[in-house]
């Protein structure tokens, strides 16, 4: 619980903070940014959601044998381990920033990219402290480390920001990646306070006795590799769709237009997407995967029937919340771009951006229920393969549809990545995992919300033909709170759920006032 707080707490601020700093430096500004952002997310990632829970899971292993020498020896290859793979991965990005930065057109790029190439030096360290206190039961430090970094850092990149807004717009890109640099200190600073805190000494963990044969090195290298980077890439499904475009989206887009400043504004008004899509992602995926630990142990314990019946809940949720943010956010998109970013242009970017939300909620569900089921690799492989598929239909559904053909490509990336996983979980699941009774009622409750906040917005509209950002902002609010509650009402009176399958959900004791009297116990 307290890491899936974390864990909330920082994705919502790293969704947030973009929006803030998109006004100070404009769409242009914001372009530069995205362009390098997906290598620090992808460090993130890695010292987060990836080594550290398996570095832990080891040690756990190692500890329940009582086997202390063979847990310091597991601590010792793993740091060599992930210090060499920091510093290819630190090497590759510093000295090839130049070649990166021309592959992506832009060659002033290359300041962005060596400037947050240091944060993979910082990963190994951030894992590996992470990871032993995981292993030993104490989530504290890692949840406060998460916290303290992304508070730091959101909040570095914005006075950066604001410091240097009249200066050059790809130095105020750099100093904001410094500004995630800093993050990283600022984590490892706080778990080493814990560690004089808990009086645990580090030097111990590398004494003679700790060094292992080559063998046994080679074996848990192996486990590392495989399982770390499959957790690590089936959690950056997002990032690797941001970092394709990244790639190739702006040397398009500036193939089809003579004007560079102009190809660079509209890759950043599409990137204007990338916040609403993390926050409905977080918003679903976090209501579904609190079911993954449950998966895990009813599979564990062989109870067929539950295990089945917390997967079919799992993905009903991710879908239901996925659905209900993209059409919410479909209904009121104007206002909502006016008032977050200070202007109308690009909504319907944005509204077409918004099935996005549905499908990454789905995947990263799939993924995490294939991951509680013993199936960590394909996963991973289906993210990585899908991805390549948009780089590729980037080169085609581009210069034909300019961003429209970007969003395109992601659809339909996303689509074959989901059929994908699907598919695989049927086959290792008997039963029926998605029934269309309840697809229905989640259907009728969306197109209830939609029609109710489109006649909403109808209404609003005859009386503000042109809103303020204010006037904006509080139409977008109010539209919220009308289509959210609308959509809840819808499902739960119409018996989507029983009783006992809102108690396993979060805030879901609270729900229960608003099933059918008969559905109560």
């Amino acid at each position: 619980m307290l890491l899936t707080v974390a864990a909330l707490i920082t994705k919502i601020l790293s969704a947030f903070y973009r929006i803030p700093f998109q006004n100070i430096v404009g769409d242009v500004g914001f372009y530069i940014y995205q362009q390098a952002y997906p290598f620090y997310g992808m460090a993130v990632v890695l010292s987060t959601f990836g080594f550290p829970v398996i570095i832990s899971k080891l040690y756990i292993e190692k500890m329940s044998f009582n086997d202390e020498v063979g847990a310091r020896k597991l601590i010792v290859t793993a740091s060599v381990f992930l210090s060499c793979i920091g510093i290819i991965l630190f090497s590759s990005l510093f000295f090839g920033a130049s070649f990166i930065a021309a592959f992506m057109n832009d060659s002033e790029l290359s300041i962005l990219l060596k400037a947050i190439s240091f944060v993979f030096l910082l990963f190994p360290v951030l894992a590996m402290q992470r990871g032993i206190f995981q292993g030993s039961g104490d989530m504290k430090p890692t949840a406060i480390s998460q916290i303290g970094e992304q508070f730091f850092r959101v909040g570095t990149i914005l006075l950066v920001a604001y410091a240097l807004a009249n200066k050059d717009l790809y130095t105020v890109g750099a100093g904001a990646m410094l500004g995630s640099v800093m993050g990283g200190l600022i984590a490892i600073i706080i778990l080493m306070a814990f560690y004089k805190k808990r009086k645990i000494n580090l030097y111990a963990f590398f004494q003679r006795e700790a060094i292992p044969s080559w063998r046994e090195a080679k074996m848990i290298m192996r486990v590392l590799f495989i399982q770390g980077f499959a957790i690590s890439v089936s959690s950056m499904l997002l990032l690797f769709i941001q970092l394709a475009d990244s790639l190739n989206l702006f040397s398009l887009l500036a193939n089809n237009t003579a004007n560079l400043d102009a190809a660079k504004e509209m890759k950043g008004i599409y990137d204007r997407g990338i916040p609403l899509i993390q926050l409905g992602t977080v918003v679903a995926t976090s209501m579904s995967l609190s079911l993954v630990p449950i998966i895990s142990s009813d599979k564990v314990k062989r109870n067929i029937d539950q295990l089945h019946d917390k997967i079919r809940l799992a993905i009903l949720i991710s879908l239901l919340v996925g659905i209900g943010a993209c059409i919410g956010l479909l209904s009121i998109i104007e206002p909502t771009n006016i008032f977050l970013f200070q202007n109308d242009e690009g909504s319907s970017i944005l509204a077409m951006q918004s099935t996005i939300i549905i499908l990454s909620s789905f995947i990263i569900t799939l993924s995490a229920v294939l991951q509680g089921l013993g199936k960590i690799l394909f996963p991973a492989v289906t993210i990585v393969l899908g991805c390549v598929c948009k780089y590729a239909l980037n080169t085609y559904l581009v210069p034909a549809f300019g961003t429209y053909g970007a969003v395109l490509s992601t659809i339909i990336t996303l689509i074959l990545i989901s059929a994908t996983l699907f598919i695989l979980l049927l086959l290792n699941v008997k039963g029926e995992i998605l029934k269309l009774k309840e697809l229905m009622k989640v259907g009728m409750a969306a197109f209830a919300m939609f029609f109710l906040l489109k006649g909403y917005s109808s209404g609003v509209d005859a009386i503000l033909s042109s809103p303020s950002r204010l006037e904006a902002g509080a139409e977008a609010i109010i539209g919220v709170i009308i289509g959210g509650l609308t959509y809840l009402l819808v499902i739960l009176r119409m018996n989507t759920f029983k009783e006992e399958e809102l108690i396993l959900l979060p805030f879901g004791s609270k729900l229960l006032h608003l099933l059918p009297r008969r559905n109560r116990s």
